[in-house]
């Protein structure tokens, strides 16, 4: 089993990945990154570029050598986590295909990962980021404005990923007179998400200004030049709101969805219902906005209640 066999063996566990898992390009792109750097550590770690034959006979102590040299470079538990699923995930798939087993990947254990809570904004903010008005002093165009507090809208309100948001195509644009929308989340799995009248103006607003032509089949949200766009400029302008508001870094684009969950469930709204909304596949996942709200609470409390006041 030679070099050549484990780059083919790659190349099909990717076009596996593809067409059957459905996997989103952004994950492929972030898995065949990992057995990249993988293979690469191989490479400095044992001579010589990794076959088939390598990859099956490695020991589970050539894995954690890999984890360790990652940890060292400042790669964090949840990158880790998600190295380590790509390697069990291409073993899995050699397995299948009768190439070997390396059941030295599937031996070790992941970094254990400390649960933090999310971090949302206040509701002040969260509207503030997702009109164009806040940016108006920019020397940007008015349709790139318009674009990116429409993007904004939908994830904090509906609770959407970035991803998610954009992904969503022309002919579903959730356009003024639009009260849902059906969005395909992790796994491929389909959930419909209600549209506020505000959010669905916000879209209308970007349509109407957007000097490019959205054929009903491509993205409903383009970039400066017409292509699909970048979850990267999102990013950035998250960040420029950032600095104009005053927000703390923990301010992301996906920190508008943790405020959706949050400020649901701070105003009554039932735990199954926010799950469904988010699309988690388990319960679990949503009761950590439970504990924000608690811990609201709690702050509250020993900040106003007198008995937890402290003499002065």
């Amino acid at each position: 089993m030679t070099q050549a066999d484990l780059a083919q063996a790659f190349q099909r566990w990717l076009d596996h990945l593809a067409t059957v898992r459905r996997l989103s390009p952004l994950t492929l792109e972030a898995y065949s990154r990992d057995l990249r750097q993988f293979f690469a550590f191989l490479t400095l770690h044992q001579g010589a570029p990794p076959s088939l034959a390598v990859l099956i006979g490695l020991k589970p102590l050539d894995v954690r050598a890999f984890l360790a040299a990652r940890r060292r470079d400042g790669i964090d538990g949840r990158s880790l986590m998600r190295q380590l699923a790509a390697l069990r995930s291409f073993a899995r798939f050699c397995e299948r295909e009768g190439l070997g087993v390396a059941s030295a990947i599937a031996a070790v254990r992941g970094p254990k990962l400390a649960r933090n809570l999310p971090r949302p904004v206040s509701a002040a903010a969260a509207r503030a980021v997702s009109t164009s008005e806040t940016r108006a002093g920019e020397d940007r165009p008015s349709w790139v404005l318009a674009r990116d507090a429409a993007v904004l809208s939908l994830l904090y309100g509906a609770g959407l990923r970035l991803g998610e948001a954009l992904s969503i195509r022309r002919r579903d644009a959730p356009l003024p007179g639009t009260d849902s929308l059906t969005v395909t989340g992790k796994g491929n799995k389909t959930r419909s998400v209600p549209i506020l009248p505000q959010v669905a103006a916000r879209v209308g607003d970007y349509v109407a200004q957007c000097p490019w032509p959205l054929p009903a089949d491509g993205p409903l949200f383009v970039g400066a030049r017409g292509g699909p766009l970048s979850p990267r400029i999102i990013q950035l302008a998250m960040e420029t709101l950032r600095g104009a508001l005053g927000l703390p870094d923990s301010a992301t684009p996906h920190a508008l969805r943790h405020s959706f969950a949050t400020h649901l469930l701070g105003k009554g709204a039932d735990l199954r219902s926010v799950q469904e909304l988010l699309g988690h596949a388990s319960l679990s996942t949503t009761q950590g906005y439970t504990k924000i709200d608690a811990a609201r609470l709690l702050k509250a409390y020993d900040e106003a209640h007198p008995r937890a006041i402290a003499p002065s």
